[in-house]
């Protein structure tokens, strides 16, 4: 049987709303109602929702085997607990994602543009979306028009700055538009990032431009891995929930519309705005589909006074003054050159002739070859290992080859490239041609750690705490200590070695002491902080072969919080075994790292260079508060798109900074380093200590 389903839309433009237009079907709808097609063909019954009559939107299968919209089902057993149709009892969790044979089904289906008016395509129920935000003419003057009309003029920045208001910070004033409920001010909140500049040769900074956006992400199963880490949360000094880093070959990296330094402020429509950490990454490991209320900084506007065109043209292409060339950093830096390529095609089907690709070692797109005779290679302007940071305005940063082949085929005849283009050595720069074929493969230097200097010591944040425990017993020489380890001085963050496991089997589970997530400082006196993982696990082998073991280790505690939550299982294994690569290890929450001493960190220098008076591109809250009478580390909470500190990419959401060129941040205020990165013209060295966020 067949069901003809019609939705029906206004055939005129005039009177959308880009506030009130569904960014993901491009019609106007309440924000929990399902989404609205235009389907051009009949659609098989056994397609169709039988709640709302409408071809199914993220089907979910029943115990007896009936099939709903998840939205459609999800409300209806809020106020029910039966199937529809047969009445039979029922909950939501008892349900599961239909086949994907269903949904592939399902994304076939022919829809028209909701704007027909202007835009009389036809696509494929998956390619709406697409289609809309790289292709659509209606929704692109939609979205530009709305940019005007909340991009302030210059003569009311500069009477803002002049009336005290020191952070300009369009985040937080979009945020308590949409949160009228939250405190109109974060104490301790410096932001060297959004400074007006009073430079007449700097290209005029007319606003930090933010958006309140929904992104929707489905699992096939609610233990399925999103792919982001996450750090924040009501009882760390970061406050929000925020994104630290997406996972490459993700749910989320696959979706495409989540970045790094995004703030996660409802999840399902809870608030995340007074729930501590642990408690927000039980929030998002609960449901199969995340609706998911996300606040993203989308870079500064541009009013440059030779040419209005900038005025319009969408960040991450940035400040002309950031892409330019960041001088000639060391080479163990990761930093370049920032160029600008434009390709003209002489008709918009023609192919530019370059191959994009990934890398293991560093996130984002990367050229691998310009094919001969190819429009790329005739230009002669972009290479091999370039990094493709945006295309069309398109932020690339953390993108993929597909996304980014996608955007050069939606785009017509003009294709602009801002490439990042590693710096050469002399030694490169002098070498024969063989040398340049190789230059790209080649990988800088990695980044020294060290360990933190008793003048950067410092107390835990509040509320984070540890006590040291010891445990001596006698064994047998065979008998096995029973734990699994991670972390090492060789891991990606340098985490001290910490158990992930105790085993039943093993006389450490017998006396109780020990727990999971301690971190090891000791056995029979050999020091075990500084080890990297294979020596912390052959130390700890020949150790247990003794008679007698006397184990250290450190607890980090947080007061008020729920236990740290477990992130993914491990298999039980009775003696201390190489699981480090094993990808369902055991790994802490982010706030569980806090509550370490300071003198087991490990810290690195990140230089940032820029030119002219452009912001460093970063946000920090911390520092010691008067009111309370206590001393905040001072964390990163905000990365700026299109900035140094965005291009850079080393700089991450939940860093500890630690000096600023030296010079100790430990006991400072927001007015003692507030001027110390203003007085930083062209060149700064933050000495942070990183964390992994909260893998979800």
């Amino acid at each position: 049987m067949m069901a003809t389903t019609e939705t029906k839309t206004s055939s005129s433009t005039s009177g959308l709303s880009w506030a009130r237009v569904c960014k993901e079907c491009g019609q106007q709808h309440e924000g929990q109602d399902a989404h609205l097609y235009e389907y051009q063909d009949d659609v098989d019954d056994e397609l169709v929702c039988h709640i709302c009559l409408q071809p199914l939107l993220k089907p979910m299968d029943t115990p007896c085997g009936h099939t709903y919209c998840f939205y459609c089902l999800s409300n209806f057993l809020k106020e029910q607990d039966f199937c529809p149709v047969d009445r039979q009892r029922l909950q939501l969790h008892q349900c599961r994602p239909s086949s994907l044979l269903v949904r592939n089904l399902l994304d076939k289906l022919t829809v028209m543009c909701p704007h027909s008016a202007e835009c009389q395509q036809q696509m494929q129920r998956c390619e709406l979306q697409p289609h809309l935000h790289n292709r659509c003419s209606v929704f692109r003057r939609l979205r530009e028009e709305a940019e005007k009309r909340k991009r302030p003029s210059w003569h009311e920045l500069k009477g803002r700055k002049s009336d005290g208001d020191s952070s300009g910070d369009a985040k937080q004033s979009a945020t308590q538009s949409r949160n009228p409920h939250r405190d109109q001010s974060e104490p301790g909140l410096i932001n060297p990032a959004y400074e007006e500049i009073d430079d007449d040769n700097a290209p005029l900074r007319s606003s930090l431009v933010a958006e309140a956006n929904v992104v929707e992400l489905f699992r096939d199963e609610p233990e399925e891995e999103l792919g982001l880490r996450i750090v924040g949360g009501k009882d760390t000094p970061l406050g929000n929930i925020v994104v630290q880093e997406i996972i490459r070959d993700s749910i989320a990296s696959r979706d495409g519309r989540l970045a790094p330094g995004d703030h996660i402020l409802e999840v399902n429509d809870m608030s995340l705005a007074s729930v501590p950490h642990s408690r927000a990454i039980a929030v998002l490991q609960q449901t199969s589909l995340l609706r998911l209320t996300v606040m993203q900084e989308k870079g500064f506007k541009i009013r440059d006074q030779r040419s209005d065109h900038h005025a319009s043209s969408p960040v991450p292409a940035a400040p002309q003054s950031s892409l330019a060339p960041l001088g000639n950093a060391p080479p163990s830096q990761n930093t370049g050159k920032v160029l600008h390529v434009m390709l003209t095609k002489t008709h918009r089907t023609e192919p530019l002739g370059i191959k994009l690709i990934r890398k293991s070692d560093e996130s984002g797109v990367f050229i691998l070859d310009l094919l001969s005779g190819g429009l790329a290679a005739k230009d002669g302007k972009l290479k091999n290992n370039d990094k493709v940071l945006a295309i069309n305005g398109h932020d690339l940063m953390h993108g993929t080859p597909e996304s980014a082949a996608q955007i050069i085929q939606a785009s017509e005849k003009c294709v602009n490239f801002a490439v990042m283009r590693p710096a050469e050595t002399q030694e490169e720069a002098g070498g024969s041609r063989e040398g340049q074929h190789s230059r790209g493969a080649r990988r800088a230097p990695e980044l020294q750690y060290f360990r933190r200097q008793s003048t950067y010591l410092k107390d835990p944040p509040s509320g984070f705490t540890c006590q040291e425990k010891t445990v001596s017993l006698k064994k047998e020489p065979r008998t096995s200590l029973g734990i699994t380890i991670a972390g090492g001085r060789d891991c990606r963050s340098r985490l001290p070695v910490y158990i992930t496991s105790v085993q039943p089997v093993g006389c450490l589970h017998r006396d109780g002491t020990i727990k999971k997530g301690d971190v090891l400082l000791s056995i029979n006196g050999v020091d075990l902080t500084q080890l990297t993982y294979n020596e912390a696990v052959s130390a700890l082998k020949a150790q247990t072969a003794q008679s007698q073991v006397v184990l250290r280790v450190i607890q980090t505690i947080s007061d008020g919080s729920e236990k740290d939550m477990e992130v993914g299982n491990r298999d039980e294994l009775d003696n201390v075994d190489d699981q480090r690569d094993d990808v369902h290890s055991w790994t802490p929450l982010w706030t569980h790292w806090l509550g370490l001493p300071s003198h087991m960190h490990w810290c690195r220098d990140i230089v940032l260079q820029k030119i002219n008076n452009e912001s460093w591109g970063f946000s920090i809250v911390g520092g010691y508060e008067e009111s309370h009478g206590q001393q905040q580390p001072f964390f990163i909470k905000t990365i700026v798109p299109g900035t140094p500190a965005h291009f850079d990419g080393r700089l991450k959401c939940g860093d500890e900074i630690v000096a600023v060129n030296g010079a100790t941040t430990v006991g400072m205020n927001n007015s003692s380093l507030i001027p110390m990165l203003k007085l930083q013209k062209n060149k700064v060295t933050l000495t942070v200590v990183s964390w992994p966020g909260s893998l979800v």
